[in-house]
């Protein structure tokens, strides 16, 4: 059942309740003045009696004409007087007429004639019942202009809802450009600029998320390059080195002074082997951490950073971080090496300062640089979309605001349960 039909369901309800309690106080005092009107009607009764054995001729047919309550019947002579009483007929005069009428009075006149007066409560009836047809009259048709009334205030509205209907359809079918035109009506106006500005927000967020998995898809397809020039450019050639010095061992075997020479040379070319896959390896994934807690694995970042980069560093962390799961540490990890990644490529910064610390079942994490800082842009990059990504997988918090001349500053604040177990459940 529709909102229109339930209205008028109720408004018909009240109204037909309102009329029943209007119609019984009616017939109530209907049948009060049916009453009266009978026993005066007696008393009329009793005096015609009395006046016309008096004065018969006081009594004449153009004088007892028009009596109300009171029916008189001339008899000619010789016409037997009978009993007459009023027939209950409808539903109205069985509930108003008494139990009992007053019995019907003859009185013989001196030409021989009969007068029979008897009480007769029709015309009063007949009142009560005109009464009875106003009020249903005047109840029905102020029931229908309110029915009216009510669709004509609640069209405008069931107008707005079936265009939400139709807008939330359209919606669901991915055509979020849809929009709800403007309305009169203030709450029109409401929930239509509600509407528009969510359906812009889901917009806005697909289109952020259509740049981010581009974002993404690129910057997968530079780490691939990245990693294959790296196997090919570095670790390529001194592979190729350490083959060409073992060749080159097996045609010198017999002059000891080169085999020593070339020896160190290949001694050489493993450590920057090594140290070319332990630099891809903690790239791709820090190692570390299978090891280390955070705070251990923060000083090595910050160690190696600071040498890699030559920016100073300070790091300073509370003693009472707990022991995190392997995966809340992968992502505070992560976080933090794209932020000092952030400032060695953007903030010309000359130092860093990193803080890390527990504040009532919370861990914060502050990072600020003195360099030359500049505004947040309107959009993103895929570098502060992948912090805040972390951030919300933490459900934790992550503000990051450059100011020009100051610097940025990076905060997270996240929400902390100490968890000294090492076994990640998504691996």
């Amino acid at each position: 059942m529709s909102a229109l039909w339930r209205i008028s369901l109720l408004v018909s309800l009240f109204f037909s309740l309102v009329a029943a309690v209007c119609l019984a106080v009616l017939l109530r005092q209907a049948s009060q003045d049916v009453s009266r009107e009978l026993a005066a009607a007696g008393a009329v009764l009793s005096y015609l009696s009395d006046v016309a054995e008096r004065d018969p001729a006081a009594l004449q047919p153009e004088l007892t004409r028009h009596l109300r309550h009171v029916q008189v019947r001339w008899l000619g002579p010789g016409v037997p007087s009978r009993e007459v009483r009023p027939q209950r007929s409808t539903w109205l005069e069985t509930l108003l007429y008494p139990a009992e009428l007053p019995a019907p009075l003859t009185v013989q006149m001196p030409e021989g004639r009969t007068l029979q007066l008897s009480v007769d409560p029709r015309d009063e009836i007949e009142e009560v019942e005109e009464s009875l047809l106003q009020l249903l009259a005047w109840f029905g048709s102020a029931l229908l202009l309110s029915l009216l009334a009510i669709r004509w205030a609640v069209r405008p509205a069931l107008g707005v809802l079936n265009e939400l209907l139709a807008a939330f359809g359209q919606v669901s079918h991915g055509r979020l450009d849809t929009r709800l035109p403007s309305h009169s009506l203030l709450e029109a106006q409401q929930l239509s600029g509600h509407f528009n500005r969510m359906v812009s927000a889901l917009e806005y967020t697909r289109r952020e998320n259509d740049d981010l998995t581009r974002s993404l898809l690129e910057l997968q397809e530079r780490e691939r390059t990245q990693l294959a020039q790296a196997l090919h450019d570095d670790l390529g050639q001194y592979l190729a080195g350490i083959r060409a010095q073992a060749c080159l061992l097996q045609a010198i075997k017999d002059q000891p002074q080169l085999v020593s020479t070339t020896a160190r040379t290949l001694d050489d070319h493993c450590e920057q082997l090594q140290d070319g896959f332990r630099r891809l390896t903690r790239e791709l994934y820090p190692v570390m951490l299978d090891y280390l807690e955070l705070p251990e694995a923060i000083q090595l970042l910050a160690e190696q950073w600071q040498s890699a980069q030559g920016i100073k560093l300070r790091v300073q962390i509370d003693r009472r971080i707990p022991c995190l799961a392997l995966n809340k540490k992968e992502q505070l990890y992560r976080l933090l090496q794209e932020s000092l990644t952030n400032v060695a490529r953007h903030a010309c910064a000359s130092f860093v300062f990193i803080r890390l610390r527990m504040n009532g079942g919370r861990l914060r994490l502050l990072v600020r640089d003195n360099g030359h800082g500049h505004d947040a842009p309107g959009r993103l990059g895929i570098g502060l979309r992948s912090m805040h990504e972390r951030a919300r997988t933490l459900n934790g918090r992550l503000v990051a605001r450059g100011r020009a001349g100051y610097g940025w500053v990076v905060y997270l604040d996240i929400p902390i349960r100490e968890s000294c177990s090492n076994e990640d459940p998504s691996r």
